[in-house]
């Protein structure tokens, strides 16, 4: 199987501990987002203290979030799926990358790191579902994907997790993507142990198979894969809050 790794670390998203974030641009403005209001776009030009920044980080995930779910709109939604592409990556990562990852805009972070990641490298990671899930189970159940999945499964299923998170059961869509998350970390468990046995199998020494898995992308999966590990526990972590009132 060819796999590659670019795909598994991508130069515009990152795992920042035990979450998704974006790689900044390095550009100190950004644009104005057609979904929140202007004056706050001035303030986080101008600079934010740490506790105002963490005050509009929630203010900004909850009314998003109750403002699709009050309205419905096919435009609306489909404007709010598409922030980052639409909006700018900076901004939002200025409003919600540091949050707590057990609170809503740490959640919804996760979330949209999670869409752009899985959109961008849907091939490669079709191919890791295939390994993480060779036959079906509750997982492929709960994330709703097929045991075969492809590229384009893989995009529409990025889709359907975020909008679901919008428009139905907040919970289950946070379970939809931890369930998808603890799949494709165990593709990537499970294709790493099977370049360490190719190495094996030529009968290198110790040295050459550390340098055959370094440039193999080997060891760079492996912090990838602790990566969605940590953030499918973020997501049941996020799902159980939320159903008890306290994911804020």
């Amino acid at each position: 199987m060819s796999t590659n790794s670019s795909a598994y670390g991508s130069s515009s998203v990152r795992a920042a501990g035990s979450g998704f974030a974006a790689a900044r641009s390095g550009s100190a403005r950004f644009t104005r987002p057609a979904q929140l209001d202007a004056a706050l776009v001035d303030q986080l030009a101008g600079g934010v203290d740490p506790q105002q920044l963490s005050d509009m980080s929630h203010t900004t995930a909850a009314s998003l979030l109750d403002r699709v779910h009050h309205t419905q709109d096919p435009q609306v939604v489909d404007r709010v799926l598409t922030l980052v592409e639409h909006e700018g990556v900076d901004l939002v990562a200025e409003l919600w990358s540091s949050a707590e990852p057990e609170s809503l805009p740490g959640v919804l972070w996760r979330l949209y790191m999670l869409r752009t990641w899985m959109r961008r490298n849907r091939e490669n990671i079709s191919r890791l579902w295939r390994l993480g899930e060779p036959v079906a189970t509750t997982a492929s159940a709960i994330a709703g994907v097929d045991q075969a999945p492809t590229a384009d499964d893989i995009a529409r299923t990025a889709d359907s997790i975020l909008s679901g998170a919008f428009t139905g059961d907040f919970a289950v869509a946070l379970e939809r993507a931890s369930a998808f998350c603890s799949v494709i970390a165990a593709g990537l468990v499970a294709e790493t142990k099977r370049r360490q046995e190719e190495a094996q199998r030529l009968g290198l020494t110790a040295l050459e198979t550390q340098a055959k898995l370094a440039n193999s992308g080997a060891s760079h999966m492996v912090k990838t894969a602790k990566s969605l590990s940590g953030t499918a526990k973020d997501f049941r972590a996020g799902a159980g809050l939320w159903r008890e009132g306290r994911l804020e």
